[in-house]
């Protein structure tokens, strides 16, 4: 396996595992459409993730919605890496043609040209995501095991913002999410990430090519957009504290999240493409750690020196879940997958990048009144 495709592969993620594929031999194609909502309208001079691997990578610019071109960087590869997707949960409630388009159809468009036309690919390595889960796995006193429904607007609305028991009400206790896990998206772009494992795992057993999927938890670190007001809760913050405006934490701040740095991703991934072990298998990758969103805020003020208001508001955006945290044994005992960097240390590396960065126009608001908008943020 010498050559590798990776779509999406000037983003966040893909960026840093085409630098670590790079490094280590291989030929690397990207294939992205340097989408300007992550990398501004000028890449060449806004886009930190695309000039980092200018010059040692292969890139093409396109779409995976564009048959001829997605064709065209196909050939030659062995593997595909395929990250090209919508991100933000939010923004998927209310752009719903595009990320279906995106994420649903560009996956298909991949596995309909791997199906129909000559190649020598012979891996997928698909990056899927928590969401899949929705609010994931709990127990209950009572009925044992559970995985709660969506949580009800009136609910939430009372400020009761935990999840119930879906048989008899109560209440449960958060568990770790294990791969074999009840899947149940409560947003669009779950939605798509499920459908994309489906279609990956089917197709390319049936043509005989390897796969590999990938749920990420949620990603932070150096290289991170700060313009993207829809995804990344730690850039996010981080473009609102710098222009000293006013953080509003939704629900009652408590909701918690797994952050997994994004060297510990890259690592993970490419154990998942290169070791055989991983085939036909689904994976976390995380830290199985929690941390709440206030402390996010809180610690992110502190590593800046600047303190802003930072309100408990109690609005919420449909379509949020309210914990998950990753069971990460199965990537630890199939790749040898194992979090090297913890969230104190990832904190103070991500911190150390973005005082180094141009301070961004705080878009927060605008995003939160264009859901508004749609009655998805209440």
């Amino acid at each position: 396996m010498k050559n590798i495709l990776i779509t999406g592969g000037a983003g966040f993620i893909g960026s840093n595992i085409a630098l670590k594929l790079a490094a280590q031999g291989f030929n690397v194609t990207v294939f992205d459409c340097l989408d300007p909502q992550i990398h501004g309208t000028e890449p060449e001079k806004s886009s930190p993730l695309y000039r980092s691997i200018v010059g040692k990578v292969r890139f093409v610019n396109g779409s995976v919605t564009d048959r001829e071109a997605f064709a065209s960087v196909l050939e030659g590869q062995d593997a595909v890496v395929h990250l090209a997707a919508g991100t933000g949960t939010g923004q998927s409630m209310y752009d719903i043609e595009k990320y279906v388009s995106t994420n649903v159809g560009g996956t298909a468009l991949l596995l309909d040209i791997l199906t129909n036309v000559p190649n020598k690919v012979k891996k997928v390595v698909l990056s899927s995501s928590r969401a899949v889960y929705g609010e994931g796995k709990y127990e209950c006193a009572n009925c044992g095991i559970v995985y709660p429904k969506p949580r009800k607007d009136e609910d939430m609305q009372k400020g009761d913002f935990e999840c119930k028991c879906p048989i008899c009400g109560g209440p449960v206790e958060l568990l770790p999410t294990t791969e074999d896990s009840r899947l149940s998206p409560s947003s669009v772009y779950g939605i798509t990430k499920q459908t994309q494992e489906q279609l990956v795992r089917t197709v390319c057993a049936s043509i005989g090519i390897d796969s590999v999927i990938f749920r990420y938890q949620n990603v932070y670190g150096a290289g991170q957009s700060l313009s993207n007001p829809y995804t990344g809760i730690l850039s996010i913050f981080s473009t609102i504290i710098k222009n000293h405006n006013k953080i509003n934490l939704f629900e009652d701040g408590q909701e918690t999240r797994d952050f997994v740095y994004i060297e510990d991703v890259a690592d993970a991934t490419v154990l998942g493409l290169l070791k055989d072990t991983g085939n036909g298998h689904t994976f976390n990758v995380g830290t199985g750690e929690l941390t709440t969103v206030e402390t996010v805020a809180k610690t992110l003020m502190a590593k800046y020196g600047i303190q802003v208001p930072c309100t408990i508001t109690g609005n919420y955006r449909l379509g949020d879940i309210r914990h998950n945290h990753a069971d990460i044994s199965a990537a630890r005992t199939l790749l040898g997958y194992q979090p090297k960097i913890s969230f104190g240390r990832g904190m103070e590396i991500f911190t150390s990048w973005v005082k180094t960065q141009e301070v961004m126009v705080d878009k927060s608001e605008e995003s939160m009144a264009e859901m508004r908008k749609k009655g998805l943020f209440k």
